[in-house]
């Protein structure tokens, strides 16, 4: 018997990864209605390669709901720093959705939270009905790895992947992947943009968390490390508390998930009608490759809606 297999994805990474690969020299390809496609395409392709590539079971993808969360309450100014999204890549996020559903492939998303938050909570959850493989570009979610959850980050192209289990992760960090959220809490995230302790970077923060295993026993043996260290930790103790927090995905995020709805074994045939419709080019000859390689007729099963 096939033991399941969940494909769970990051589906704002891959399209935002997607658009910029071929934005830089300003080729965002348009169909024959003005829609810009670039983002939408790269995105499909990285999807179908990492389905090639996992032979998953069930798929979900999951998205950011908006630029504001329930972080931007505990510290105004997350995320504050990024700018707004290039006009071309913005009516591809709904048409990414779109496309995704045509795949017969389950959107999650929940206003308020993160897409990782989203993908947290299903790997949190899930972990005893499937094997879980996370597709995405965000190191943060490294957090999630453990027995059951691997995690691939793409690299450069389509089909690249570092790959980290609970093992390879312990291996590169000599840490558990949870602790990764007490490293982020101590050197901050500019991406994010929040603070975490002045002063401290990442080669500091990971000796700190390595010595001492938690943000908790580190400030019951403030004692034991340098004056400057102590000096940076204790001035900046209400940032070190609230960068915690801001580091941690929140993995009872409230939403209902139907593993049985993400189940996947073809590419149903309204996929390859919605890829002609919008004439995306690039990702309708890499599925008349893929038909061929199937040993299986595409089916025209009833699509659910999704979220």
């Amino acid at each position: 018997m096939r033991k399941n297999h969940l494909l769970v994805i990051d589906g704002m990474a891959l399209l935002f990864r997607a658009f910029y690969a071929t934005s830089i020299r300003k080729h965002f390809m348009f169909n024959s209605k003005g829609v810009p496609t670039n983002a939408v395409q790269g995105y499909l392709r990285h999807i179908l390669s990492a389905v090639e590539a996992a032979s998953p079971s069930h798929i979900t993808v999951c998205w950011d709901m908006g630029s504001k969360t329930y972080r931007n309450d505990i510290f105004p100014d997350y995320k504050s720093n990024r700018e707004a999204p290039p006009l071309e890549l913005i009516p591809q996020f709904d048409f990414a959705k779109e496309a995704t559903h045509a795949f017969a492939i389950p959107n999650i998303g929940v206003s308020g939270y993160e897409a990782d938050d989203c993908i947290g909570t299903i790997c949190s959850k899930n972990r005893h009905n499937a094997k879980m493989t996370v597709l995405t570009g965000d190191r943060d979610l490294l957090q999630v790895i453990d027995e059951s959850v691997d995690v691939w980050l793409l690299q450069k192209g389509i089909g690249n992947y570092a790959k980290y289990t609970k093992e390879t992760f312990q291996e590169m960090y000599q840490l558990d992947p949870h602790q990764l959220i007490d490293v982020k809490a101590l050197m901050g995230d500019a991406s994010d943009g929040y603070p975490g302790v002045k002063g401290i970077g990442e080669k500091t923060a990971l000796t700190l968390i390595r010595r001492f295993g938690s943000i908790e026993t580190l400030l019951e043996n403030l004692a034991d490390v340098t004056p400057s260290q102590r000096a940076k930790i204790e001035t900046h103790l209400e940032l070190l508390h609230i960068s915690r927090e801001l580091a941690a995905i929140n993995c009872s995020t409230p939403f209902q998930f139907d593993f049985e709805k993400t189940y996947w074994n073809d590419i149903p045939r309204s996929a390859f009608d919605y890829v002609d419709e919008h004439e995306l080019n690039v990702v309708q000859r890499q599925l008349q490759i893929l038909k061929k390689d199937f040993d299986h007729p595409f089916t025209d099963r009833e699509l659910t809606k999704s979220n």
